[in-house]
């Protein structure tokens, strides 16, 4: 519509009086910025007077009023393009949180005289037994009352290993039972359940989420009343001193009160800083990481501690083994294969690491007779004449089992193997370390961050991974709300020096829908894309999608490049109206001057913006750890 209009002007000239024009491009203007006028004429009777709507408002009605339709219209349009711009950019902001009650169970079973009733959650009365069968979430916090089985628990605790439960265990609403039926006595009513705290605290955390405020709201709140009132001045002032009666000199500082709102209309600003923004985001998925919104960027930007979930961020999330300790005489190989042996009917995760290892030695399954699994013990199975009991140090004292003290350490989940009544060795199973978190880690330090774990799991097995990819610390055993809690310590810490200009950011590293509440409380959330929850993904902020850790340093550096092309922006922009201001208010600068002050330094901040696409790749995004 508006390349038509021009074309017809560029065409006809003046052969069309000025009101032909005023009517072609007023209608075109009102096409185009019916919502600014909208927008502007809603804040006005709020009281919000002095904004970018009504600069943008003023500044192309002026344009109107000196007969510089083409010009009025051309900002109005460019503005529109940033304002679509940022928009695109924050539709890519997270989604409702509503997709985390994916953990939280929709019906409950409970059984009422031998009979089971399916009822909601929230119906269900302290005192009742709910039946929960294999692959089925636990409804609400509970004991067992009957039945062994494993919770996994790791979207609560982020614990790796399934917990094995019996009679008298706790059950933790949210918690997956992967095998076996369960009896579970409600010992507090749904509102009060581990399940239904953690949607709390999400919302919670989510309310106290720092944002940043966009910079070109708060350069208008101080700007636009500024030159308003400085035009103003300009067109009334100085005729009252040259000549009262002079309706040419009336006429000339109109005009140039009206190319000096021309010359401050911020355009250059509104497009280019959202445009840089998106930019950065665009580069950012480029390279598999998605950021949903440019303040996470201006936040990333000023993260100077990073702090990890263990479970799944920094480890694989899924059991390998990652040692065999033998006894006397007995080989790696026939301890692997003789747990194996005795584990190959099992599908618990553990059981199926140990007959993953055993394959790379060859394994070939042969008959085993009488397997049993004992809940929370092991498996006891019959080969031959032999009887390999496969489980925990509790499964080797009940079956009178010597093992060699010293045998293998308790950093991970340990499995001990036995012959009849003789050790063969034990097996150390780990969640395995990601190949690149101790080169992300060691890239993060290097660009001067201060890195911490937080975990659910036990101090062992955290201990371990934090002294293999070098964090500064760790913190574990900790449930969702001490992460919060923990990260809350963290955010007060990095912020503690008072005499920084700006307040320094604190970003979080998560996968497990334990982690939402504390990725929603974090100035910067960032979720692994590819294996992690849906949860987490949709608290999160910054997404990896390729579940590469070193992607952390990629982002940091594009953060860091896009405000640095923000600022160089705001100063070329800000520097270049400043000087034709003053030469708008003397009457040396015209409208072609205003308009090169205008749309010219926003085409100029517009192509800069654009390099924020282009981030180079370098040696210093694959930094390796020094050597100790």
């Amino acid at each position: 519509m508006f390349a038509v209009a021009l074309a017809l002007h560029l065409t006809m000239g003046e052969r069309a009086s000025r009101w032909v024009w005023l009517s072609v491009f007023g209608a075109v203007y009102a096409v185009i910025a019916y919502d600014v006028l909208w927008r502007a004429a809603r804040n006005i009777t709020r009281g919000k007077v002095f904004d970018e709507n009504f600069l943008m408002v003023v500044a192309t009605v002026g344009a109107f009023c000196v007969f510089e339709f083409v010009e009025a219209v051309a900002v109005m349009l460019f503005y529109q393009v940033g304002e679509y711009f940022q928009n695109y950019a924050v539709n890519k902001s997270r989604k409702s949180i509503a997709a985390l009650m994916d953990i939280c169970p929709q019906t409950a079973c409970v059984e009422r005289d031998g009979a089971e009733f399916t009822v909601d959650p929230e119906e269900v009365e302290v005192g009742s037994t709910v039946v929960v069968r294999a692959g089925e979430k636990v409804p609400i916090d509970g004991v067992v009352e009957s039945g062994d089985g494993y919770l996994d628990c790791s979207a609560l605790t982020g614990e790796s290993a399934p917990v094995s439960v019996t009679a008298g265990d706790d059950a933790l609403s949210g918690a997956i039972n992967t095998s076996g039926v369960l009896r579970i006595r409600t010992v507090k009513p749904y509102a009060d359940s581990t399940v239904s705290k953690i949607l709390e605290l999400v919302e919670n955390a989510s309310a106290k989420k720092a944002r940043a405020e966009n910079f070109i709201t708060r350069f208008a709140a101080v700007y636009t009343p500024a030159v308003v009132i400085a035009a103003v001045l300009l067109g009334v002032v100085p005729p009252l001193f040259i000549a009262y009666n002079s309706g040419a000199v009336w006429s000339e500082w109109v005009t140039r009160a009206l190319t000096f709102l021309v010359v401050s209309c911020p355009c250059a600003l509104v497009i280019s800083v959202p445009m840089s923004f998106f930019g950065g985001i665009g580069a950012a998925s480029k390279r598999g990481i998605l950021v949903k919104g440019g303040n996470y960027l201006e936040l990333l930007n000023r993260t100077d501690t990073v702090v990890f979930d263990k479970t799944g961020t920094i480890t694989k999330g899924s059991f390998e083994v990652t040692k065999i300790a033998c006894a006397d005489g007995v080989t790696p190989e026939q301890v692997v294969i003789a747990a194996a042996h005795a584990e190959h009917g099992s599908l618990h995760p553990i059981a199926l690491s140990i007959v993953a290892e055993a394959r790379r030695y060859g394994f070939d399954p042969k008959s085993v007779s009488d397997a049993a699994e004992i809940a929370g013990r092991g498996v006891i199975a019959r080969m031959g004449d032999e009887v390999i009991a496969c489980g925990n140090i509790k499964l080797m004292n009940e079956r009178g089992v010597t093992v060699p003290e010293g045998l293998i350490s308790d950093a991970g989940t340990v499995v001990y193997v036995a012959s009849d009544a003789r050790t063969l060795g034990a097996i150390e199973i780990s969640d395995g370390i990601k190949d690149d978190s101790a080169v992300a880690l060691a890239a993060l330090k290097a660009q001067g961050n201060k890195t911490v774990m937080l975990t659910g799991d036990n101090r062992a097995a955290a201990a371990r991974v934090a002294v293999e990819v070098g964090v500064d610390e760790f913190h574990a055993e900790l449930l969702p709300d001490q992460k919060v809690q923990k990260l809350e310590e963290l955010i007060e810490a990095a912020n503690s020096d008072k005499s920084r200009r700006k307040r320094r950011a604190v970003a979080f590293v998560g996968d497990g829908i334990n982690d939402a509440p504390v990725l929603s409380r974090a100035d910067v959330g960032i979720a692994m894309g590819a294996l992690g929850s849906d949860a987490a993904i949709e608290a999160a902020d910054i997404v990896l999608m390729n579940d590469k850790l070193s992607q952390l340093t990629v982002a940091k550096k594009i953060a860091k490049k896009t405000v640095g092309i923000v600022l160089q922006n705001i100063i070329f922009a800000l520097g270049v109206k400043a000087a034709v201001l003053v030469l708008a208010a003397f009457g040396i600068a015209n409208m072609w001057l205003a308009v090169f002050a205008d749309v010219g330094v926003a085409v100029l901040a517009i192509l800069n913006s654009m390099r924020a696409l282009n981030v180079r790749s370098d040696s210093s995004d694959r930094t390796r750890p020094a050597r100790s």
